[in-house]
């Protein structure tokens, strides 16, 4: 009897234990659901050619963020699921479980509050300003002055950089690009924080000049997915994706292409990653 006892007790003993990792949760738990419910829920969003472009006569998207996500699809043998959004509202599409992933976030401690972000950028630009034509900036030191009529988007990685590496110019903060343009049109202020394809089609617009001030700050265009159990597998996927994208040129290619069809050069940024 003394045996059985103890085997007893041995065997409630295992079965209280927690599971091991191993067996925690499912690494490709979150491609399964994908590869199920049989889309991939990826964003785009209008007002921002050439990264994304919609015919107005069909209502099919393309330019190289619905590229990407057309080649993840087809990566999990999945239909694509455009969302229409914003850059602002990425965050709470995720947490409302509307998107699978976004691709082209810039790195924001906040944000990764409440998604995961896959640590291998897709391709690396740089930030710039676009000035009018009679105003010069070669450091951000040139921008550092009361005097220097700065505009960036409010709640965005340009606004961090603007006040942070330029805390004494007078900062115009506006809600979105159109209204940063409409600042330099009417004379109101002097440069724009952008990144680097946006100020070289602003620049090729006529609408101002395209500079990098010193020094050369980064910036990663990374990815974002929810964060949920089963994220291993879908993450790991994207990080392969993604170093296979930038250091084969794929990604640069592809956003020159785009580019280049709009006749817009982006050797006006020269040092950033974005131009092949």
């Amino acid at each position: 009897m003394k045996w059985m006892l103890a085997a007893l007790l041995a065997a409630f003993a295992f079965l209280a234990q927690p599971p091991s990792p191993a067996h925690a949760g499912d690494p490709s738990g979150v491609i399964n659901e994908i590869k199920q419910r049989g889309t991939l829920r990826y964003p785009v969003m209008s007002g921002e050619e050439p990264d994304f472009i919609r015919d107005p006569a069909t209502g099919n998207w393309s330019g190289f963020y619905p590229d990407w996500g057309r080649q993840i699809a087809d990566l999990l043998g999945v239909k694509i699921e455009f969302v229409e959004t914003t850059w602002g509202n990425l965050a709470a599409d995720f947490q409302a479980g509307r998107l699978d992933l976004a691709f082209g976030v810039n790195p924001n401690p906040k944000r990764g509050l409440v998604v995961d972000y896959v640590l291998e950028p897709i391709v690396e630009g740089v930030w710039t300003i676009l000035a009018r034509k009679d105003f010069d900036a070669k450091s951000w030191r040139d921008l550092n002055k009361p005097e220097v009529r700065l505009v960036s988007q409010s709640g965005s990685t340009m606004q961090v950089i603007a006040e942070t590496m330029a805390p004494n110019a007078t900062h115009i903060l506006v809600k979105n690009r159109d209204q940063a343009v409409l600042e330099i049109q009417s004379g109101r202020a002097d440069a724009i924080v952008l990144a680097d394809q946006n100020a070289a089609q602003l620049h090729k617009a006529g609408i101002g000049i395209a500079l990098v001030p010193l020094p050369v700050l980064r910036n990663p265009m990374m990815t974002a997915v929810p964060r949920k159990e089963g994220n291993e597998g879908f993450m790991n996927l994207l990080a392969n994706w993604s170093m296979q994208q930038r250091t084969l040129g794929l990604s640069c290619a592809l956003i020159t292409k785009y580019m280049q069809q709009r006749g817009i050069d982006l050797s006006v940024v020269p040092q950033s990653g974005k131009y092949c």
